[in-house]
């Protein structure tokens, strides 16, 4: 009888602990997946022009970058196994309401976002020296993000020269583009009429789609926004949806998937020539707000 109750007791006992066993495990892959969802950053880092050593100071504005401050970040982002997201991924992925799985090649990387605002030439150029360079080295292509003015494609600028549809296509075809809107004409869509905002916004969209015509066999030319200025309200939001899938806005945050609240305030930071390459790199780990 002591031995029969003593072998119940011992049974009674592994259960216990294989119980608590179990519930620890399940508490802590909970946890896992909740600090994972929780903490989850996409860092959306916005350029504008770039220039070099030989660039004159008369010519260098204030949101310019350094070419080679550039290629060092860059070849810093590569060498720490970043996912370089265009921005149907970062919609596919970390936006949308039914978001697709992760492709098991990039379950491992960090999700990042490099963005150049209004199209210039220099731009252009540059890129087009420094990432054909970087996937030779690495055998890994870098993903840029263009938000394009169709109405200034190819013309000179107030401060820079704009790169042309045909530039634009070179970057496309090569692989290194993801071409979106930034407005017909960079103009403030606050401060203009709701018909006029309609118009900026329908007419970069179809001239953008028109300039990839026969390359963007995906259709994922155009279908986001980046907002002139940073300046958006309700009003701008509104019309936006009508044609894009979602817009960006200059807010000096990073993007934290599991709080965005609305595709038509996206955050994305602010970058111009006094951004030292150690800030670059403090924000694309998440060290930001």
């Amino acid at each position: 009888m002591i031995n029969f109750k003593l072998s119940l007791f011992s049974t009674l006992a592994v259960r216990f602990w294989f119980r608590l066993f179990l519930d620890f495990i399940l508490g802590l892959l909970v946890s896992l997946f909740i600090f994972k969802t929780f903490t989850l950053v996409v860092p959306v880092f916005g350029f504008h022009g770039i220039f070099d050593t030989e660039t004159p100071l008369s010519e260098i504005r204030v949101y310019d970058y350094s070419k080679q401050q550039l290629k060092a970040f860059l070849e810093n982002l590569v060498q720490d196994n970043y996912w370089f997201l265009s921005t149907q991924e970062v919609y596919d992925y970390f936006l949308s309401q039914d978001k697709k799985v992760i492709p098991p090649e990039h379950k491992k990387e960090k999700p990042i976002v490099i963005s150049f605002d209004d199209g210039y030439k220099n731009a252009h150029d540059h890129l087009m020296e420094i990432l054909p360079e970087l996937e030779k080295r690495y055998n890994k292509k870098v993903k840029i993000v263009f938000f394009i003015n169709p109405g200034f494609m190819g013309k000179e600028g107030t401060y820079h020269n704009h790169a042309s549809c045909q530039d634009l296509r070179e970057g496309f075809t090569q692989g290194y583009y993801d071409l979106q809107s930034h407005g017909q004409n960079h103009e403030n869509l606050t401060k203009i009429s709701l018909t006029k905002v309609d118009s900026e916004l329908s007419r970069a969209q179809k001239d953008l789609k028109a300039c990839l015509e026969n390359l963007d066999t995906k259709g994922e030319v155009g279908n986001h926004f980046a907002y002139p200025y940073g300046a958006a309200n309700k009003e701008v939001e509104k019309l936006t949806a009508k044609y894009y899938q979602s817009s960006y806005l200059y807010n000096s945050r990073i993007l934290r998937p599991f709080t965005i609240k609305d595709l038509y305030r996206v955050s994305r930071l602010t970058v111009n020539r006094k951004t030292s390459l150690q800030m670059l790199q403090l924000k694309a780990g998440g060290n930001w707000f």
